[in-house]
């Protein structure tokens, strides 16, 4: 993301000050109380955020609930690549009631292709001692997030994940758009990612009972079925999300700057504007519109509802900005309609009293 097409979001400010997340604190407070919130979600994120050390982390959460006050409850989680999460570590995030999630992309051969140390050394051992600390507080214990990369086996790449018993699994598809495609993904109407998720799905679907959730196939199931996406990268949903940098500034979601320079800018900062504000800053407006908002080929799509036009940065071209549908159309196409295939056979057997293809939980 950093290395794309946004290079000045490398520079700026490494870690957030005590008097931005003071600042923060009060926009959060002021936020919930305007809008009758009993509920907000906080999320650490970077970069790594555990370079800032976990106890800066532990100190911002009880800052932000304090501010927030007793009425409404701050659920607070950062997503780490695991190598910093040692005993002390982990003790002082959840001292601080903090949830910890992990960016995972398989077994060692796996994670060893993008997440090697600066001197080439693997850092699967690290990552696996921290996933097992955090094991021993599942309370703690968020899930694991995994970057779908083609030259890793699907049904291998899930099971080395699942061997971490983790309460969730996210797949995500890789950053591109139609200006830069992902690797791997051609302009044709060929399937790659889409394959290789049906792989993982059918695995995932056929096991005796639920080994875990996934949450990319959770959300495209509660789309069939009707129900709103909680994910901004499926469904119609309103984007819910909003970046507060390092430096106070306020922006759109940070996978926006694989899009082009400034792509996530709204010239808005924590010390001079309220998130409202935010909220009707053109941009962000642009993505609460539903399926009006979509492309006319999005719009007239059989899965279009469910899909959404999948992921906003991944609909970006140059000379035509987001109005597209998702360079990863055909792959969503194909999975969104393999998955309501299996479903609504499953529901048809239901229906008629035959006995299921498969005993997963409810979903």
């Amino acid at each position: 993301m950093y290395e794309s097409a946004d290079p000045v979001a490398a520079g700026g400010t490494v870690s957030m000050q005590d008097s931005t997340i003071a600042q923060v604190a009060r926009r959060i407070a002021d936020h919930a109380a305007d809008h009758r919130l009993s509920r907000v979600a906080v999320i650490f994120h970077g970069g790594e955020p555990l370079l800032s050390g976990a106890d800066s982390i532990a100190r911002a959460a009880r800052v932000i609930r304090g501010e927030a006050g007793a009425g409404v409850t701050v659920d607070c989680s950062v997503q780490t690549n695991g190598v910093l999460l040692t005993e002390r570590c982990v003790g002082l995030l959840a001292d601080a009631g903090i949830r910890v999630g992990v960016s995972l992309d398989g077994d060692r051969v796996a994670n060893d292709r993008h997440r090697r140390f600066r001197d080439g050394r693997s850092s699967a051992v690290a990552v696996r001692r921290g996933i097992e600390i955090l094991r021993s507080r599942p309370a703690m214990y968020a899930g694991l997030l995994s970057v779908i990369d083609l030259a890793n086996d699907p049904r291998a790449t899930y099971e080395a994940l699942l061997a971490h018993e983790p309460p969730a699994i996210d797949f995500l598809l890789p950053h591109g758009n139609w200006s830069h495609p992902p690797p791997g993904r051609p302009p044709d109407d060929s399937t790659p990612y889409g394959d290789w998720l049906i792989a993982v799905f059918d695995r995932w679907y056929d096991a005796p009972v639920q080994e875990t959730r996934v949450r990319l196939f959770d959300q495209i199931i509660r789309g069939l079925v009707g129900f709103p996406s909680r994910s901004e990268s499926i469904g119609l949903s309103p984007v819910s999300v909003l970046v507060v940098n390092t430096d106070g500034a306020l922006e759109q979601v940070d996978t926006l700057r694989t899009a082009y320079p400034g792509a996530v800018a709204t010239s808005l900062n924590v010390f001079d504007h309220p998130f409202d504000e935010a909220l009707i800053h053109p941009d962000v407006v642009r993505r609460q519109g539903g399926l009006a908002a979509l492309s006319e080929v999005c719009r007239e799509c059989p899965v279009g509802r469910t899909c959404g036009g999948g992921y906003y940065p991944h609909r970006y071209r140059s000379g035509a900005g987001f109005d597209n549908p998702s360079v990863f159309c055909p792959d969503l196409f194909r999975l969104i309609r393999h998955i309501g295939g299996r479903v609504r056979a499953d529901v048809a057997s239901l229906k008629s009293g035959a006995p299921l293809g498969y005993r997963t939980a409810a979903h």
